[in-house]
């Protein structure tokens, strides 16, 4: 075995904002796959998801970076903010692919399901270890997810790994959407997200 191997995890989104769900998902990826570095990459247009106006991608990063500030081992990248337009996630892990780096991709529960529609999901799959975090409680996605994984297996000769998380029924929609009625989402985001969100009047 190679022991100089870097494992490294790759977590893209929109995070607009990242909240809590999103830390404790990333946080658990890293412990679980036992990561050496995690690349959190906000992306500038998701091919899966409409742009709300008045979206900013630097203040998607700026808020990434709050949220991650001073956890040992998170990278949080603008590669793909850069790069502008939308970015396929075989594009960003073809980036990231070194002979001594072994590569994790994190996913949500919709996305894993998804993968066969994404661009080169075979090359997807020989670039990296897929990985998914449940963030809803619905037992019926679970029989959907075997089905999936049976169907991966097949095709691509792997899995996508479940990573082990309390599930939080949260999305950044309804934050936007708390912030805009004036409630409050204290308990949602990181201190210091929310803190940025208020200075900045985002999403009212």
């Amino acid at each position: 075995m190679n022991e100089e191997i870097t494992r490294i995890g790759i977590y893209c989104g929109t995070f607009a904002p990242i909240h809590n769900g999103h830390v404790n998902a990333a946080k658990a990826f890293m412990d679980q796959m036992q990561l050496h570095y995690l690349f959190v990459i906000p992306t500038a247009l998701s091919p899966w998801k409409i742009r709300d106006e008045g979206d900013d991608a630097q203040h998607r990063m700026k808020m990434c970076e709050l949220a991650f500030e001073g956890e040992v081992g998170v990278i949080v990248s603008d590669m793909e903010i850069e790069k502008g337009g939308i970015t396929h996630t075989v594009d960003t892990l073809r980036a990231l692919a070194r002979e001594d780096r072994r590569l994790f991709l994190l996913l949500g529960t919709d996305m894993a399901l998804k993968l066969e529609g994404w661009s080169e999901p075979d090359e997807i799959f020989k670039l990296c270890y897929p990985t998914y975090v449940r963030r809803e409680s619905d037992k019926l996605l679970e029989k959907q997810i075997i089905e999936k994984n049976n169907i991966y297996l097949k095709k691509y000769g792997k899995i996508c790994r479940r990573i082990m998380t309390n599930e939080i029924e949260l999305s950044s929609s309804e934050i936007r959407q708390r912030v805009r009625e004036g409630r409050d989402i204290s308990h949602l985001v990181p201190k210091k997200v929310e803190k940025y969100i208020k200075e900045n009047n985002l999403y009212l």
